[in-house]
């Protein structure tokens, strides 16, 4: 399998050992990638001072066949993260990272299907099993979440983030259990495939992830993120915000589908903890 290796990185990482020829026409790339992935290679000798010769020593000292091959690798680092290239101004500050949380937040909120939410309570409460699954950081989390939040209403409920695991528990369901995918893009080859393979045999998948993508496809039921993201890269996506709100709100909603069993698993989590760790009464019920 070959893996694509980023042109920027490659350029930035050699520079200094290139020739003073080879670094002219490096800078002039790195000073207008677009450009440069454009220009023909004698536009391209003639901007730098150099000659098409010249050029194409530069590629292949890149480990590019040819100018060409060069070429298209600038456009495709371009096309896949020119957000990652192209420096944009913050002009929120720390501020504009709590007025972005709480605008994902009310984004998802209008979003939600009550119809979706009660259909996912449903099938959760009378679960053999829940298995949630997510890889990749904020999905990871967020899965892991799900199994502190719902062993303490008393539900069956597990949380795998490995990947060739996910893929084993997901071989291992039966039609009475439940699998929760959840994953902030949809488009992790992983998780997509596990959920497909937990179908195959039967259980119920209920996904967390934006609609229209490869896992929400693979899903007998989808509770939508509204993922949007900014262009300013040095911000912490805050996506998995909607998605720990739903995490949130599915929690919220099982226990009030069981109040009894709910209360007293609680009451007795409570009483464990603070015996243990003393202070005040209103501590909350973790850390």
């Amino acid at each position: 399998m070959a893996y694509s290796i980023d042109i920027i990185s490659c350029i930035t990482d050699r520079f200094v050992e290139l020739t003073a020829t080879e670094k002219r026409i490096a800078q002039f790339i790195l000073d207008d990638i677009a450009a440069a992935a454009d220009l023909p290679i004698a536009e391209l000798a003639r901007l730098t001072g150099t000659s098409q010769a010249s050029v194409t020593r530069f590629a292949r000292a890149l480990g590019c066949k040819d100018v060409r091959e060069l070429k298209i690798k600038l456009a495709q680092s371009l096309a896949v993260g020119q957000r990652f290239i192209l420096e944009v101004p913050d002009l929120e500050g720390v501020q504009g990272i709590y007025e972005s949380i709480i605008s994902v937040l009310e984004t998802n909120r209008r979003a939600l299907n009550s119809e979706s939410l009660n259909t996912a309570v449903s099938w959760l409460s009378q679960a053999r099993q829940i298995l949630a699954i997510g890889m990749g950081g904020g999905s990871t989390i967020c899965s892991q979440e799900l199994q502190h939040r719902l062993f303490r209403l008393g539900l069956p409920v597990v949380s795998q983030n490995d990947g060739l695991l996910v893929r084993m528990m997901c071989s291992a369901v039966t039609p009475k259990d439940v699998v929760l995918a959840l994953s902030i893009g949809g488009f992790t080859p992983e998780i997509t495939e596990s959920a497909a393979i937990a179908r195959q045999y039967g259980a119920k998948v209920i996904a967390i992830t934006p609609l229209e993508t490869p896992l929400a496809e693979q899903a007998d039921l989808v509770l939508p993120l509204l993922v949007r993201e900014n262009d300013y890269i040095y911000k912490p996506s805050t996506s998995r915000y909607a998605m720990l709100a739903m995490v949130d709100v599915l929690a919220t909603e099982l226990a009030m589908a069981n109040k009894v069993q709910t209360k007293d698993r609680l009451r007795r989590i409570k009483l464990a903890l603070d015996s243990h760790r003393g202070g005040v009464d209103r501590q909350p019920l973790g850390d």
